[in-house]
């Protein structure tokens, strides 16, 4: 593990394009919340809300908006988007272990396989013929990539990753434990009496700085590829189905599926819990809310919400009681609204 770094404030300000107020000699030594940062350490002030916050914190510095300089009992660093620059400054106080270039004695490599330079296989990996391990990528422990699978220069695959068959991983892709990527999608028909299996014989493709969640599985395509264009973002224990293609820079919160054949646009952002039918089509720049069901195809961007509010149990029992009755209802008022019409 590499020593804890420390930059100043001017050095941090140079280097993000932000604005200084105070002390550019002051050192810190990494990141923290405004309620808990000490004298050496840069917390940030985002969300309004959490302006009170300020006067008491024992942070060095904070990152802020104009707005809230003159609030601020602190040195500051001035930006247009303090979560986006706390992103990129807590990046250089990641300590991440070192990975060991080469092949560990326990993993077993197919004498077919290709691993690029400087790459590192761990603990207990398999890695079978026809497999292509780009430059420096690392493959934590008890990693498996199948058959024709390709792991892209500079990708990371934590630890247990499995790719089944025919994937590929761009460059810089991340892949956290327990994900398996290339898994038999769900194909089946049904005859008389009896599900006959359809082969999968597409594949996976992965686009260049996409993150993949602890414990999500994306299926390989029946006949084309289920395709995720780059900087696709899908957090812990998602669903994607096969062939669905979902554009750049989308992001998917914990426990999404989208069923297959479902395309979806660029930038979306998809909820915790939310599910996309099959074969329906989302516009880029559209944002469904956790727990929403997508049951049509969206054209223009918005935000769509589906679903019943959380209520006090005994209220939504009454609630769900009259639900049936809602058809009834919507009959019987148009039949008074026709009857006053005619009068």
């Amino acid at each position: 593990m590499s020593p804890q770094p420390s930059h100043t404030l001017a050095e941090l300000a140079e280097r993000f394009g932000l604005r200084l107020r105070g002390d550019g000699n002051r050192r810190i030594g990494g990141v923290a919340t405004l309620a808990n940062a000490g004298a050496s350490q840069l917390a940030f002030l985002s969300n309004g809300k959490y302006a009170a916050q300020l006067a008491a914190s024992g942070a060095g510095a904070v990152i802020l908006r104009e707005e809230h300089l003159s609030d601020c009992p602190v040195d500051a660093l001035i930006a247009a988007d303090p979560y986006v620059a706390y992103a990129k400054i807590a990046a250089l106080y990641e300590r991440q272990p070192a990975a060991t270039p080469g092949i560990h004695p326990s993993a077993v490599v197919d004498s077919a396989a290709s691993i690029g330079a400087g790459a590192s296989i761990g603990p207990c990996c398999v890695v079978a013929a026809g497999a292509v391990i780009g430059e420096g990528a690392v493959l934590g422990p008890h990693c498996i990539v199948g058959e024709d699978c390709t792991v892209g220069a500079q990708s990371r695959l934590v630890a247990r990753v499995t790719l089944v068959t025919r994937v590929t991983l761009g460059k810089r892709v991340l892949v956290h434990p327990g994900a398996v990527i290339g898994s038999d999608g769900f194909g089946l028909a049904f005859e008389r009496d009896h599900w006959v299996k359809i082969p999968q014989l597409g594949g996976v493709r992965i686009g260049d700085d996409c993150e993949i969640g602890a414990n999500t599985t994306i299926d390989r395509g029946a006949l084309d590829d289920t395709v995720l264009e780059e900087d696709v973002r899908l957090d812990n224990q998602i669903q994607i189905a096969h062939n669905v293609h979902v554009g750049a820079h989308t992001a998917m919160a914990g426990c999404a599926a989208v069923a297959g054949s479902a395309k979806i646009g660029r930038y979306c952002m998809i909820g915790g819990n939310a599910g996309v039918l099959g074969h329906l089509e989302l516009a880029d720049r559209v944002t469904i809310t956790a727990k929403s069901l997508v049951t049509h195809s969206i054209r223009e961007p918005g935000e769509y919400s589906s679903g019943t509010p959380l209520q006090e149990n005994r209220q939504w029992r009454k609630s769900a009681a009259r639900f049936k009755h809602l058809d009834d209802f919507a009959r019987r008022l148009t039949a008074l609204e026709k009857e006053k019409n005619d009068e």
